[in-house]
């Protein structure tokens, strides 16, 4: 179900390593989890960003939730589509709803990030 050459992190952000750079979105999961997304909070192109430092915000129709930087660089690009349609967050979390792209600067960062069975077993955890 989710995406083998993407790595995921405990607070169900994935990221996709395209070269030096790592797209990075939220997963299916933690859609499926906030519900309707209305409005999402990016980060400015720039910025830098430690491993686990908030990126930015995503606002559901029933809470707010902090998106947290799963690797260690710099803000390269924002999905600026996101201002207009937030909710492209729940039609297609892994695709046109990534959320930054980060220029990588300690690829050791990778390390600590679970693979997608990894992260499936991690899900199934919860769901007890």
């Amino acid at each position: 179900m989710y995406p083998n050459d993407f790595r995921y992190t405990k607070d169900h952000e994935w990221v996709k390593i395209e070269g030096d750079e790592a797209l990075v979105g939220i997963t299916d999961f933690a859609q499926h989890q906030l519900g309707d997304i209305i409005f999402v909070e990016l980060p400015a192109v720039g910025k830098e960003l430690a491993v686990r430092q908030s990126l930015g915000v995503v606002e559901s129709v029933k809470s707010v939730s902090d998106v947290y930087a799963p690797v260690s660089g710099v803000v390269v690009a924002v999905n600026e589509q996101l201002g207009q349609m937030a909710d492209v967050l729940n039609k297609d979390p892994h695709g046109q709803g990534w959320i930054v792209r980060i220029k990588v600067k300690d690829k050791k960062d990778l390390g600590s990030l679970m693979t997608a069975a990894d992260y499936e077993k991690f899900l199934e955890g919860l769901e007890h």
